[in-house]
């Protein structure tokens, strides 16, 4: 069984203060709700698993029928941290999970394609993750005022989410993070203490996050244009 773990339990405070960036209406529906159609339209995903802030079950709750879902999903509180608020969700899984895909519940233009190749990626390799490479000129600042070396952007790439993973595999990086002690905002780095390979899944598509407010026009745009749009319940 192939599951998803949607981290929705963050502050967002670059979005401003008093504002849920999660809820912001964008194309007509919430932020969430357009991650959360994408996965529960993704046919290789079994089991969806939210992880919300506490005191936000209800909204969450409301929001699942407004959009008439159908896939199991089920709701557990976030931790302190994002390393934190994803242990929960994999605790929450149901027996016999074998891949699961992590992912920013503020990223709602995520493809089924692109959800599909992490699976596919992971189940071979173990580790996987959406990334685009590089394009611009990357340069390296010692004290980030000058220049101090030139990085070759030809071995760059830009992780996003989903990553996914064998549900074992991200188990036993995340107990390794824990036990060090150590603070990760990225699950590939978590596979990176214990030797893990990650595999590079291209995006061939845009898929943005909703990080400040600069970002809600231009996310607004790409659901507007995508080429095979969820449809609406």
């Amino acid at each position: 069984m192939n599951a998803a773990v949607i981290v929705a339990a963050g502050q967002g405070t670059r979005m401003g203060p008093g504002v849920d960036k999660l809820f912001l209406e964008v194309a007509g529906q919430p932020v969430i709700a357009h991650t959360w159609r994408r996965f529960e339209a993704a046919r290789c995903v079994d089991e969806i698993v939210l992880v919300v802030r506490a005191g936000m079950q209800p909204a969450f709750t409301a929001l699942a029928a407004e959009l008439g879902l159908l896939k199991p999903y089920r709701l557990v509180a976030g931790g302190r941290q994002r390393q934190d608020s994803v242990w929960n969700g994999l605790t929450a899984l149901e027996a016999g999970t074998e891949l699961v895909a992590i992912h920013d519940g503020a990223r709602p233009c995520v493809s089924e394609r692109l959800i599909a190749g992490t699976f596919a990626a992971a189940r071979e390799a173990g580790a996987a993750v959406a990334a685009q490479r590089v394009t611009d000129t990357i340069k390296d600042s010692a004290d980030g005022t000058v220049i101090t070396g030139h990085l070759d952007r030809a071995r760059l790439w830009a992780v996003q989410t989903p990553q996914t993973f064998r549900i074992e595999v991200i188990r036993r990086a995340l107990v390794e993070v824990r036990r060090r002690g150590l603070h990760v905002t990225d699950d590939t780095a978590a596979c990176e203490l214990i030797g893990q390979p990650v595999r590079l899944v291209e995006s061939g598509e845009l898929n943005p996050k909703v990080t400040t407010p600069a970002d809600v026009g231009w996310v607004e745009l790409l659901l507007g244009r995508l080429a095979s749009p969820v449809p609406a319940p």
